[in-house]
């Protein structure tokens, strides 16, 4: 679309939108320039929806956008919320996608810009819509941050985690079963409406054929569907969508906020320009890091104090429930109201994917101490375990498998002791690498390696190392992806590194063969499919894992001869 040139109509529509508002503006007559300003503001919003679908998925849009000063006239429509929500959060969706990564649009954002964006985020929450606009406005404004003064951070970012704390607060199940029956309410009403009204206008039929002494006509009744009665609107429907919508968005600017910046890509490329350049890299890297290759996640400490004041660890938790059964009985049984379904589904994924990023981050007080850690470990093995058919729902696996290796990793850092029995632990790792999602394998290996690292510290658990090493070895040498094949041995590193039990368990499964066999295929599929089918932080993982392999393998020697003479 961009490419044939939909930009130039789309901004020329804008802008004509804009002069149409300012010249109603000016007229005296108030009734008649009203239904205009409305029509009006319905085609400004439609092309609001386009532009921003359009810069969502194309850099040249939004470079279009920068250079034809669109940011003046989104922000005009933007200052009509109080009177037109439903353009006012069109244009925030727009805003949030324009205002990423882009450092040239954020040096057009003026200081009546800002004021707009205040206003619309401190607006009053009278609608379901009102709590999506203030939400996407908090992303926008998150967006702009380089360009806010250091002296007010601090109060920007709890502005911002106050209103993501207000919308995580509602229960959105709640929320969806009001909703339905206040529609049911209201079309019920609409009903016996039309039927009063239909036997008015019979009686009065009937008594016009009387006085005209002619004989009775039976009156046809006309069938009423529902679907007649529907309001365009579907407003409490709408209603919900809008504050699952904010909810869903909420979370992703959570998980946005708790990342720090990884190296680039440019960066890796220049770190890994020749083998041995990599490996001397990767040499230095483990001798300055203590053994990391990447620094680790980072929070300010202004997020940190509004992350915990605000009570966010125990909201997201709240959200990684299954939605609420009632509602979802209520959404099946209406072909209107079961896309929610869908929705209710991805606010859950979304906060298991942002209790991952909380639990990588947080200290263990924030989040509640080692109790509440292994209360949250048996919540999501509850989640994990009664969910039938598991491999059947990737999306579900990912997001909570993410959020477990999270939660293990810590508890294991922190000696706290962990809730998965052996048979569940199987039970997952099994269910996972038959996954065709390259996350779900990657996080179900790497949650072996770490229970398996924690069980080698401790007496009479032979069989089960067993059981997770020839698990482990299996996924190294038959995945097809090299990704999976690397955290697989990864985890067999952590798993066999120390121990009575592990080094016997070792012997057992004849590990040391299997990877002085595997060792040269591993590090011949490096050279002929890494380059094209990984990325260069992936590649110098992998570089990593092949170096650490073969001491590995010559630790294993020793292990071997020791446990054998």
């Amino acid at each position: 679309m961009v490419t044939k040139d939909i930009m130039t109509p789309l901004v020329a529509l804008l802008r004509e939108c804009s002069a149409g508002l300012d010249s109603n503006e000016m007229s005296p007559q108030e009734d008649k320039d009203q239904n205009r300003n409305s029509v009006v503001e319905n085609i400004a919003n439609e092309a609001v929806n386009v532009l921003w679908n359009v810069c969502e998925c194309s850099s040249r849009a939004v470079s279009v956008f920068n250079k034809e000063g669109c940011l003046e006239i989104v922000m005009k429509f933007l200052s009509r919320f109080s009177t037109n929500v439903d353009l006012a959060v069109s244009v925030a969706y727009c805003l949030q996608t324009v205002t990423e990564d882009n450092p040239e649009l954020l040096k057009s954002f003026s200081a009546s810009a800002l004021q707009v964006l205040e206003s619309a985020a401190r607006c009053p929450v009278s609608s379901m819509e009102h709590t999506l606009l203030r939400t996407l406005v908090a992303g926008t404004i998150w967006n702009l941050k380089d360009i806010i003064p250091s002296k007010s951070q601090a109060e920007i970012i709890n502005a911002i985690l106050k209103i993501l704390s207000e919308v995580l607060e509602m229960d959105a199940g709640e929320v969806v079963i009001q909703m339905k029956e206040v529609e049911t309410q209201r079309l019920k009403a609409a009903a016996e409406a039309e039927e009063l009204l239909e036997n008015a206008n019979g009686d009065a039929l009937i008594e016009d054929e009387e006085m005209e002494e002619s004989p009775p006509k039976r009156r046809v009744r006309r069938k009423t569907f529902i679907s007649d009665l529907l309001p365009p609107t579907h407003r409490e429907l709408r209603a919900a969508q809008a504050l699952l919508a904010a909810q869903q968005t909420a979370l992703e600017l959570l998980v946005n906020m708790c990342c720090s910046e990884d190296p680039s890509d440019d960066e890796w490329e220049e770190e890994l320009s020749s083998s041995d350049e990599s490996e001397a890299f990767l040499e230095h890297a483990l001798g300055e890091g203590g053994g990391q290759l990447l620094s680790p996640l980072c929070l300010s400490h202004e997020i940190h104090a509004a992350l915990t004041n605000f009570l966010i660890p125990r909201k997201v938790l709240e959200k990684t429930a299954f939605p609420n059964s009632t509602a979802v009985d209520i959404c099946s049984r209406s072909p209107t109201w079961k896309p929610l379904l869908r929705k209710m589904n991805t606010v859950q994924w979304r906060a298991l994917v942002c209790l991952q990023s909380l639990v990588s981050l947080l200290e263990v007080e924030h989040l509640g101490g080692a109790p509440a850690l292994q209360a949250l470990a048996q919540h999501l093995s509850t989640l994990l375990f009664s969910q039938p058919d598991l491999a059947q729902h990737a999306d579900f696996l990912e997001a909570i498998s993410s959020a477990l290796r999270a939660l293990l990793q810590t508890m294991a850092s922190k000696n706290i002791s962990q809730c998965m029995t052996p048979d569940q632990l199987m039970a997952l790792c099994r269910a996972g690498v038959q996954s065709g999602n390259v996350g779900v394998r990657v996080n179900v290996v790497s949650i072996a390696g770490i229970t398996g690292s924690v069980l080698a510290k401790e007496d009479g658990t032979l069989e089960i190392l067993k059981t997770i090493g020839c698990f482990l070895l299996e996924v190294a040498t038959k995945d097809p992806s090299l990704v999976v094949a690397g955290e697989a041995l990864d985890a067999l590193f952590d798993v066999f590194a120390d121990g009575e039990e592990a080094g016997r368990a070792s012997v057992q499964i004849h590990l040391l063969s299997a990877l002085r066999e595997f060792q040269p295929v591993f590090k011949m599929k490096i050279r002929k499919e890494g380059r094209g089918k990984c990325s260069p932080e992936q590649l110098c993982v992998l570089d990593n894992v092949r170096m650490n392999l073969r001491r590995f393998v010559a630790y294993q020697e020793t292990v071997e001869k020791r446990l054998t003479t």
